[in-house]
């Protein structure tokens, strides 16, 4: 018994904790100096042509949570001014304003071109609190969304339709899409904005706080159901953290209602393994262009 107890024990993979994980790695700054932020951008978080914008907001935010004396974020607006690419950052804080419960700050992302112009990345204005003091109380018409088992929805083993570019953050998530929003995927898009499935990271790292300003963002677009590929740069994403996640696989319904002029908008929720919405967001996307 105890031969076949090891070798269960060594099937099964071991889980990255939380702080030891290869998203806390990728997102890890080091203070240069007060408010300024040395980083680097992995290039396995980039998909298309870009590094993905949820990463970016994860990166920017482990940042102000050091820079600001509350640690996790209630609110992030951000606006993405220009594509990140994978090197060397560096991120500029400035706390605006610090109070009991609450503090908020701002943060910007740059880069440098090789002749040593700045570039800037993103801009992002945050305020953040302690979730753990949070009242207990919620009244709420919301509903987690209806996807089928974990088991029976599509990764990307199951033969989506490759998409031309870098699909190297897929190799850091853990994605089973509802098999009613894949139909882009073989071709046959359903002409609906929407986009449901089960979200994880890869190394079965538990989510928190700070991973759930990635996983707002870390879905396909809405836009690939409506008929649209192609790469959908955020113009700004505001993401609102309600509590602190439970330990487990997370459900995220991304929708979209309103399609025009060139934009799209996207509204996130994110549920928890209790049954609970631990995030929402909206952003404003280019739709692909033909």
């Amino acid at each position: 018994m105890y031969g076949t107890a090891m070798a269960q024990a060594q099937a099964q993979p071991t889980r990255a904790a939380v702080g030891d994980s290869e998203f806390d790695r990728d997102t890890a700054v080091t203070r240069r100096e007060p408010g300024v932020y040395d980083a680097e951008l992995s290039a396995g978080w980039t998909i298309i042509s870009a590094v993905n914008g949820g990463y970016l907001l994860a990166l920017l935010g482990r940042a102000l949570g050091e820079a600001l004396p509350h640690s996790d974020p209630f609110t992030v607006s951000a606006h993405y001014l220009t594509a990140s690419r994978p090197g060397p950052a560096v991120i500029r804080t400035e706390v605006v304003r610090t109070g009991r419960t609450l503090s908020t700050g701002q943060a910007s992302l740059v880069q440098f071109e090789d002749d040593g112009t700045e570039v800037e990345r993103i801009r992002v204005l945050a305020t953040y609190g302690d979730l753990d003091g949070l009242t207990p109380e919620v009244r709420t018409s919301a509903a987690p969304p209806a996807i089928p088992p974990i088991e029976q929805c599509l990764g990307p083993g199951d033969g989506p339709a490759p998409i031309p570019g870098s699909s190297a953050i897929t190799d850091r998530l853990d994605i089973r899409l509802d098999p009613a929003t894949v139909g882009w995927a073989v071709g046959a898009p359903s002409g609906r904005g929407e986009m449901r499935g089960w979200f994880g990271l890869a190394d079965g790292r538990d989510p928190d706080p700070l991973s759930l300003l990635l996983t707002v963002d870390a879905l396909p677009p809405t836009s690939f159901e409506l008929g649209l590929t192609g790469w959908t740069p955020t113009v700004e994403l505001t993401t609102h953290v309600r509590c602190r996640p439970a330990p487990g696989p997370l459900r995220v319904s991304i929708t979209t209602r309103n399609l025009a002029g060139g934009f799209l908008e996207e509204d996130a929720e994110v549920w928890d393994s209790a049954d609970r919405l631990v995030a929402q967001s909206r952003q404003l996307a280019r739709a692909p262009r033909p």
